[in-house]
């Protein structure tokens, strides 16, 4: 049985996300930290073909115990893609930015990648295959005022990104990044969408089943050549 696993896939992108890999066959594993209804509506919407495992991607202990632990206990489940999708935005100027605000941004955006990531990979390594999707930001390619943390952190698992597939390639494994920008989510629902529309050249926001796409795409195995790559997906957003 070949498995995906997406982090933060209860809701928006990663829900989306969870929907398309369903669609292609895999067996989901949904990833959340608290919301248990909303994990357990994503697995309703995938006709069960999956199961939901709850752990904070920012605690290291919880990641070994829960995912670790499953991993173990499921040798005949490889999980062969691994999108990296769960984060947090916690937005203020530099000038009062609070060392809690900066601290919990980078390990929920950017430890995640590298506990979660170093986890599946020795599996991945072990089978020779696997797709590794990274969801990124806007954010960490242009640099956004009042997120510098944000932005510090989905620039950081940009070049992880980058330097992770030049590690793996040979072993048949793509590592690509997904960089929304302005996409119809809880996490833009703060957001001037009418203002922020002026400037995006498509006139609209994006839909988490456009980022869905172009995630199915990188996990498919008609992407084999494709790796170290980062895709906008912004309406046309450039800096």
């Amino acid at each position: 049985m070949k498995c995906a696993l997406v982090t933060g896939g209860s809701r928006g992108i990663g829900r989306a996300i969870c929907l398309q890999l369903a669609a292609k066959g895999y067996y989901v594993l949904i990833n959340y930290k608290s919301n248990r209804e909303e994990a357990e509506n994503t697995l309703s919407q995938i006709s069960g073909k999956g199961e939901i495992l709850q752990f904070d991607v920012a605690d290291r202990e919880q990641i070994q115990q829960v995912l670790g632990g499953w991993i173990a206990a499921n040798e005949n489940k490889p999980i062969e893609v691994l999108v990296n999708n769960a984060g947090i935005r916690d937005d203020s100027l530099m000038a009062w930015m609070g060392e809690e605000q900066w601290d919990k941004v980078l390990k929920t955006n950017l430890d995640s990648f590298f506990f979660v990531t170093r986890i599946v990979l020795s599996g991945m390594l072990a089978s020779k295959y696997g797709r590794i999707i990274n969801i990124v930001s806007l954010s960490g390619i242009k640099g956004l005022a009042g997120q510098t943390n944000y932005s510090a952190a989905k620039a950081g698992v940009i070049g992880a990104t980058k330097a992770l597939a030049q590690e793996v390639a040979r072993q048949g494994i793509t590592v690509n990044a997904l960089a929304p920008g302005f996409i119809k989510t809880d996490m833009t629902e703060g957001l001037d969408e009418k203002e922020l529309k002026a400037i995006i050249p498509a006139k609209r926001f994006g839909l988490p089943e456009e980022v869905a796409h172009a995630a199915a795409f990188f996990a498919s195995p008609e992407a084999s050549y494709i790796t170290g790559q980062v895709l906008s997906i912004n309406g046309g957003l450039y800096t």
